[in-house]
Formats: structure tokens, C-alpha cells, sequence
């Protein structure tokens, strides 16, 4: 098992994002009471976040989440009051997308600037 690890710049706003809006579940935040570091869980899928105030070391991070059925679950995460922004040169952060690769994927960045790859097989 890989678990991929994010650096946020608040623990507690990219739990609230990723739990609220993008539907993975909290299993620990230590300390309870000013946490720096939380396990979040999707299925059997694992995502760590680490708190690092300052991101000037480290570049945003990115990890991909495999799904049965992106578009759904973009909807649902409109639905949740996800924001959709406008990037760039980036469609795939605009809305469900094809890949040349053969997979259809949608980028989501939490508040810290990470990318979470939503992707259809």
C-alpha cells in the first residue's frame, strides 16, 4: 500500500474541504484539540495531511483518487458548494475531461493549492 502524504497549510480547513465537499472521512486528527497531522480514508484508500505553515520548502502536492463515476461525483461536489475556478490553460480543473491516456479525470485543488485527481478507468 502507497499512502500519498499533503502538506496544508491548515489541518483542520483541508479536513473540513476534504471531508465536506470531496466526501472522505476523518479516521484521526492528533492533537484532537490543534491537529498537524490527520488520516483521511475513501473506501480503502488513505490520504495523510501534514501541517506545514509555510509552503515556501515544498511545492503543492497531488494525489489521485480512483472512481467508478467521475461526473457524478463532480456533481455532488458542486452540489457541496465546490468553487469551481477558472485556470488557465486547465480545462480538466473546469469540469470532467476526457485524457489522451484513456481515463476521464477532473482536478480539484483544496485550499492549500494541492491537486486531488479524481479519475475514471
Amino acid at each position: 500500500m502507497i499512502i500519498p502524504l499533503m502538506f496544508v497549510r491548515d489541518v483542520p480547513e483541508a479536513t473540513t474541504f476534504l471531508t465536506g465537499v470531496l466526501d472522505l472521512e476523518l479516521v484521526s486528527a492528533s492533537p484532537s484539540e490543534a491537529p498537524f497531522y490527520a488520516v483521511l480514508r475513501r473506501g480503502s484508500d488513505e490520504l495523510h495531511l501534514n501541517l506545514l505553515p509555510s509552503l515556501s520548502s515544498f511545492g503543492p502536492s497531488s494525489a489521485i483518487i480512483v472512481c467508478d463515476d467521475v461526473d457524478t461525483l463532480f456533481a455532488m461536489f458542486l452540489a457541496r458548494g465546490l468553487s469551481v475556478p477558472t485556470r488557465a490553460g486547465s480545462p480538466v480543473h473546469e469540469g470532467p475531461l476526457d485524457q489522451t491516456w484513456g481515463t476521464r479525470e477532473v482536478y480539484i485543488d483544496d485550499p492549500t493549492g494541492n491537486t486531488i485527481i479524481f479519475q475514471q478507468r
